[in-house]
């Protein structure tokens, strides 16, 4: 019993707190990544070159700070057009569904995400996350049918009371 209404606290908790398996970067991460990439500048091979540039994308669209979600956006999509690998293809169509995710475009995250999907269905990661844009979603949907409502019963108790008045 107490285990079930500790299910039910944290799933009412993550409901109004958006709670969901997409880890988060700090700025230190972030910070680390782009030392990273500015020593790989320097004379490294473009392939080492390559895997910063995707650490840093990755810490940018995990980032807490929105500005980051968004250069790590501008930096995918940047980059996607010299892209011949489908392995490659794949995990920055998945960052970019996550930044767009951060970012509070779930219908362009879940294009992505579904992308991604065609490419490899068993993906785990991309079915936690188009499951994490489907619950946002539903969250939103049931969010804006309550705010509404209460519109509704506001603009109709103000209407009750007004003719109440005139009588």
């Amino acid at each position: 019993m107490e285990a079930k209404i500790g299910n039910f606290f944290e799933s009412v908790g993550n409901f109004f707190t958006g709670g969901d398996q997409i880890p988060l970067c700090d700025g230190d991460v972030v910070a680390g990544c782009e030392r990273e990439v500015a020593e790989a500048e320097k004379g490294s091979s473009d392939e080492f070159r390559s895997e910063c540039i995707m650490r840093l994308s990755w810490a940018l669209v995990h980032s807490r700070r929105p500005e980051d979600v968004q250069r790590g956006i501008a930096m995918l999509e940047a980059s996607l057009d010299g892209i011949s690998s489908p392995l490659e293809m794949r995990e920055r169509i998945y960052l970019l569904a996550v930044g767009y995710y951060r970012s509070g475009d779930y219908s362009r995250s879940r294009q992505l995400v579904e992308r991604c999907l065609e490419m490899a269905p068993d993906w785990r990661q991309a079915i936690t996350l188009k499951k994490a844009i489907e619950d946002r979603i539903k969250k939103d949907g049931v969010i804006g049918i309550g705010i509404a409502a209460t519109a509704v019963g506001l603009l109709a108790g103000g209407l009750a009371a007004a003719l109440s008045r005139k009588k």
